[in-house]
């Protein structure tokens, strides 16, 4: 996948293919949680759109229904995000930092998580 933006549509979808592996178009709308689900024309067109993206790909067609898998993994996905989320920052991750901890959202645990990748990455001689 060329490094597109991915709607929340379309990453809810995609998360439907990353847990359950291969679906039809029924099967994925089925898995949507009930309440405030989409219509099945609306998942119809939002799974064209990610194939369109490259995101899923047509694995095979069973009488009328075509199956599809996640032809990105949830790793890239969430990366291409983030990188969208630095942008919006001047590609500065401190400012992105300061918002997570004033928000609340960002724990020492998450911070000790982060120091042990960030160590782990160095360790393979990963760049920062």
């Amino acid at each position: 996948m060329a490094r597109t933006s991915l709607t929340r549509p379309e990453l809810q979808i995609l998360e439907v293919l990353w847990t359950r592996g291969a679906c039809s178009i029924r099967e994925i709308h089925e898995a949507l949680p009930a309440k405030g689900r989409p219509a099945f024309t609306t998942v119809q067109t939002v799974v064209y759109r990610l194939e369109k993206k490259k995101a899923i790909r047509l694995v095979k067609r069973i009488s009328k229904a075509n199956i599809v898998e996640a032809a990105v993994s949830r790793d890239e996905a969430h990366t291409t995000l983030v990188d969208e989320l630095l942008n919006l920052f001047g590609g500065r991750p401190k400012p992105v930092m300061a918002r997570l901890v004033e928000s609340g959202r960002l724990t020492l645990e998450d911070i000790k998580e982060a120091e042990g990748a960030l160590k782990k990455l160095l360790k393979k001689g990963g760049s920062r």
